[in-house]
């Protein structure tokens, strides 16, 4: 679907068009006055490999939000910690978790065939049965997980038996984990079981993309893809074609998007955001340069390590992190006056949200070549 005659004729969108439309459907052009249970929907997820993630990325994005807000959504069984978009861990509301997760199925499936010799012999069918029974009996850590399986397959490999479990079953990590200044273990039990009723139809393709748009859009369908880790939804767009309009980039890639979504000027000012590690707007295009200057891909990770990353001007522009006593911010370039101060009150007011009671210094480190 790209580089068509019908995409040539489209009106083109520029890097910064295409940023700033992005940072407006990302609630970070302006502090937004929606609550954190609109949020976690509308973003459709949020990335959570880690506890703390989610909370830095709805503090970078909202009008008086307080980690308290997630957390007890997050107590209240509203919104569930699960793995979906990509086979990767995401806060998500409880709604979506009963209907997104199931459409995430053939990606979740194409990550178990990489498993298929620890697995040789294992009944995969009865393996869901089981453990669905062993963890809805009582929430079970993945080691717990693994022995239990193990004595009905003692040849089979043990890590291959919990992804197994993993991928087959919508599980989620029940609390205390995930809220906000307190620690628990990783324990699992079913979507259905944690939130007392059972899935619900699973969202169709046309409906996520429409979302997807409204949140990460203009958009291709590579940049989706990329986003969901699923394969084959050009016919989804080719089916929502007659309802969406259509750009071209700067390289005539065909972009898709949804009417009345908001498309500000490129020069709209766009403040410094400081974001978690894993936020989904640094992973959720297959063309990331809309975020990322080219002369900076690669910078916000170290192997399998990700960094906090700092926007300036709508753009990756440095790295970040908090010392016993401090804010470090550490610039990939080196800084106006008129940015450090912009990036220090963006800084401060973070640490308000996130960190009222302790105090912090916040102090430039060198330029990160």
């Amino acid at each position: 679907m790209t580089n068509t005659k019908r995409s040539v004729s489209a009106p083109r969108l520029g890097a910064r068009a295409l940023n700033r439309a992005t940072l407006a459907r990302q609630l970070l052009l302006r502090p937004a006055r929606v609550s954190a249970a609109a949020a976690v929907e509308h973003l459709v997820g949020l990335q959570a490999q880690n506890v703390k993630p989610p909370y830095y990325a709805l503090a970078a994005r909202l009008d008086g939000f307080g980690p308290e807000a997630l957390s007890r959504l997050m107590a209240d069984r509203e919104v569930v910690r699960i793995v979906s978009m990509r086979s990767t861990l995401h806060t998500h509301t409880a709604r979506d978790c009963l209907t997104l997760r199931p459409l995430m199925q053939p990606a979740l499936e194409r990550e178990l065939a990489n498993f298929r010799a620890g697995l040789a012999g294992v009944d995969l069918d009865r393996l869901s049965r089981l453990a669905r029974d062993l963890v809805e009996a009582e929430p079970r850590t993945m080691r717990q997980l693994r022995e239990a399986l193990l004595t009905e397959w003692p040849e089979a490999d043990p890590q291959s038996l919990a992804v197994a479990a993993r991928c087959r079953l919508p599980l989620v990590q029940v609390t205390p984990r995930g809220l906000w200044g307190r620690s628990g273990q990783v324990s699992l039990t079913t979507a259905e079981h944690w939130l007392g009723r059972p899935a619900g139809p699973a969202g169709t393709a046309d409906a996520v993309v429409l979302r997807y748009l409204a949140a990460f859009g203009p958009a291709s369908v590579r940049d989706m893809q990329t986003w969901a880790g699923l394969t084959r939804l050009g016919d989804a767009f080719a089916r929502l074609r007659p309802e969406l309009v259509t750009f071209r980039d700067d390289r005539g890639v065909e972009l898709f998007d949804v009417p009345d979504a908001p498309r500000p000027d490129p020069d709209t000012p766009a403040p410094p955001r400081f974001l978690p590690e894993f936020d989904n707007l640094l992973l959720s295009h297959a063309d990331r340069t809309r975020v990322v200057p080219a002369e900076y891909r690669g910078r916000s990770w170290q192997g399998n390590i990700a960094h906090r990353t700092l926007l300036v001007d709508g753009f990756l522009a440095g790295l970040w992190r908090l010392e016993e006593d401090a804010l470090v911010i550490e610039p990939f370039d080196r800084l106006t006056r008129a940015q450090r101060d912009e990036v220090t009150a963006e800084g401060e007011r973070m640490l308000r949200v996130m960190h009222p009671e302790t105090s912090y210094d916040i102090r430039f480190g060198v330029v990160r070549e």
